[in-house]
């Protein structure tokens, strides 16, 4: 596998988590695998060993020496491609001015480097690429190694996570990442006179796969193709929606390390102490029984943030409390900063990332709020489920694939009546307390774990290699 971040290495959403448990599970299944990685800041050394001194990565007439490193994590051989010039930075695709202009060159190496590691270290029979910082390995296969034994019959599988970022740049990057012109053409690279990395991969691998069944139906529409559903329609029978996992590892109530109680669907009385902890986390009052809505999210547009803010005057004259965790677009940020600031014994607010509060929002929260646009999968709503919480989503992608009526709340329409609408019929439901009890516990004994993940990966790898 080739892929930007991996956890626990480094993270900046659900790619990494995918990247440090699908892995992990086809191993436990018998196969053996392989992730490659940059070395960001973020990863020591310490404790990986160095396999290959100065590696020359070519992109056209330039040339980059990279170190490679492997580290063991569950079994697992994470490679890590070290060239400080390119990935030793403050942030893993840009800082506060933006994205890093060299990206593509940056992720350029990574690719060829992944090709390397495959004619040197790693045998590999299938590389699996996720999104678009690893599409170039399968162009540069394809394009300049097509006639070298070393990958002849080697396969190659490309995982959109999100088809909103594709990675589209100028055609003049073409000659720094060390291709020709010959590849701006309609049928492969080119795209509204850019070029297009993810359609490049998406062209020149042999199975395309998306994070849930629901998405690589919406990814075929206009609405939803972002300019490429005329292509993957044409590719159909080679698409392939395989939902995403939890972590059940990292992600249950009854061994959560972060949480001062414990709790299962057979015995609950810890998520009592647990919705105590989160309210004092956030300076809420205990009285009154309210029940807790929990926000953990990017908040962007896509998310449905905009929904929120159409809402959020009623939402907060509601008899509910809102804990929110997370980053985003300065409008929304400080829509919750003021909300919190009017509404103190109702809206608590951590504008971070902060890995040990998602675990107390998801433990200590009733309600679960998602109303995304769209979502390719989504993870939050799977551990809502296994932690008794209760998840508000719009039905769209990996959402609607988790939740039904039994376990959940989801609307259709993308408009703020519905989302309204929507909570108050949760809000209705969470009075009856042995109905949402049933509800919860039903959610609880769901079984989204990565085990079923892996054996569809793994059979989309052996129908591969025949």
């Amino acid at each position: 596998m080739v892929a930007s971040e991996a956890a626990p290495f480094a993270k900046t959403g659900g790619l990494a988590d995918v990247l440090g448990a699908l892995p992990a599970a086809l191993r436990a299944q018998g196969n053996e695998i392989a992730v490659v990685l940059p070395r960001y800041r973020s990863i020591a050394l310490a404790e990986a060993e160095r396999v290959f001194d100065d590696l020359t990565i070519w992109l056209g007439k330039s040339s980059y020496r990279v170190n490679l490193y492997r580290k063991v994590e569950r079994g697992v051989p994470y490679y890590f491609v070290d060239m400080p010039a390119l990935f030793d930075r403050t942030g893993l695709y840009g800082d506060s001015s933006g994205d890093y202009p060299d990206n593509p060159v940056r992720f350029g190496v990574l690719c060829r480097a992944a090709l390397a590691i495959v004619r040197h270290l790693f045998r590999a029979q299938v590389i699996h690429c996720h999104d678009w910082q690893a599409a170039l390995t399968p162009v540069y296969a394809r394009h300049l190694f097509a006639t070298d034994p070393t990958f002849y019959g080697l396969k190659f599988v490309i995982t959109i996570h999100n088809l909103g970022y594709q990675g589209i740049f100028p055609a003049t990057v073409l000659e720094d990442i060390g291709l020709d012109k010959s590849l701006v053409k309609p049928s492969l690279l080119e795209f509204f006179g850019k070029i297009n990395l993810l359609k490049g991969a998406m062209v020149f691998s042999d199975a395309i796969s998306t994070v849930s069944p629901t998405y690589a139906r919406e990814i075929q529409t206009e609405e939803l193709g972002f300019g490429l559903d005329g292509l993957l329609r044409q590719r159909a029978n080679m698409v392939h929606g395989i939902l995403n996992g939890g972590d059940y590892r990292e992600w249950n109530p009854q061994t959560d390390r972060y949480l001062s109680s414990h709790y299962s669907a057979e015995e609950l009385d810890g998520k009592a102490a647990c919705k105590h902890d989160l309210l004092a986390e956030f300076g809420l009052p205990q009285e009154g029984g309210a029940p807790v809505i929990g926000i953990i999210s990017r908040f962007v547009n896509q998310k449905g943030f905009d929904l929120i803010a159409e809402i959020a005057p009623e939402l907060v004259a509601e008899d509910v409390k809102l804990a929110v965790l997370g980053t985003g677009e300065p409008q929304y940020e400080n829509l919750f900063r003021e909300l919190a600031a009017a509404h103190p014994a109702k809206v608590g607010v951590r504008i971070a990332y902060d890995n040990r509060l998602a675990h107390l929002i998801e433990a200590g929260s009733d309600l679960f709020l998602m109303p995304s646009m769209y979502e390719p999968c989504g993870l939050n709503q799977i551990y809502s489920l296994r932690y008794g919480t209760v998840p508000v989503v719009r039905a769209t992608g990996g959402l609607d694939d988790t939740i039904d009526e039994s376990t959940g709340f989801k609307f259709r329409d993308y408009s703020g009546a519905a989302l309204k609408e929507t909570l108050h019929q949760a809000l209705d439901a969470y009075k009856d307390r042995q109905e949402w009890t049933e509800r919860m516990r039903t959610g609880m004994r769901k079984d989204f774990s990565w085990d079923a993940s892996a054996a569809e990966y793994a059979r989309l790898y052996s129908r591969l290699t025949g």
